[in-house]
């Protein structure tokens, strides 16, 4: 009899534990809310002799006055038509990997090593390397999406596995440099998404309005949702 109050016992524990796992899992999955960027302007915008564009814009966020200066590289898009009708349905998911280029607000996607898409996409407001929790930086490297969630408060998200094991060996190494607190968190909760309804002005802008995530325009974050999977490959650099 003990033995079976026993394993009820254990039974109802580790449902209960299951149960509240699975519910952090979909919080996390549903993005970080965020406070949406507002009086955005531009006050300067121009190109420079090698033809990037410059722009400096001025928003508020967080009871925040921030000023960012944008360069925007020209693309160099490939020789292919990036603007054919693709069925993600019809992608070999393990085949599909994502490069991500800060520098050059650009998510490209490769299918069987060949450039299928190229959307603008922005960022945290600093476009270093992310180092800790709260420093709204991307982080670089090598991951993988973890899990999708299709009516995330962004539109879609794809969480990434931020962070990872070489995350982790970097955070490690930077506490005993003591480049950053002994008390700093890794931080967490990186994918790529959205945004809200009517704000694709922001991605187009160069706004860097997350904390961290990868921002495109909505109708992009739709189609780039149907070609990748639980496990495809994104590379992120700056």
């Amino acid at each position: 009899m003990k033995k079976l109050i026993l394993l009820v016992s254990f039974l109802y524990i580790a449902n209960h534990l299951l149960a509240q796992t699975k519910a952090a899992v979909a919080e996390v999955a549903q993005g970080r809310p965020i406070s949406k960027p507002t009086n955005v302007r531009v006050l300067e915008e121009y190109k420079d002799e090698k033809g990037n564009l410059i722009r400096t814009i001025q928003y508020e966020q967080n009871n925040q006055r921030i000023t960012e200066t944008i360069i925007k590289p020209l693309p160099k898009l490939p020789p292919v038509d990036l603007h054919r009708i693709i069925k993600g349905d019809t992608l070999n998911k393990d085949s599909v990997e994502l490069a991500i280029s800060k520098s050059k607000y650009r998510v490209d996607v490769y299918y069987k090593r060949q450039m299928i898409r190229s959307y603008i996409a922005v960022f945290g407001p600093r476009l270093e390397n992310k180092c800790m929790e709260g420093d709204r930086c991307t982080p670089e490297g090598r991951f993988r999406i973890q899990q999708k969630n299709p009516a995330s408060q962004y539109n879609k998200f794809m969480l990434l596995d931020y962070p990872n094991d070489s995350s982790k060996m970097r955070f490690s190494a930077l506490k005993e440099k003591g480049s950053v607190p002994a008390t700093a968190k890794i931080g967490g909760n990186i994918g790529i998404h959205g945004i809200w309804r009517g704000g694709d002005d922001m991605i187009e802008l160069g706004v860097g309005w997350t904390d961290g995530c990868v921002a495109l325009k909505n109708k992009d974050i739709d189609e780039l949702y149907s070609f990748v999977g639980i496990g495809t490959r994104v590379v992120i650099k700056k």
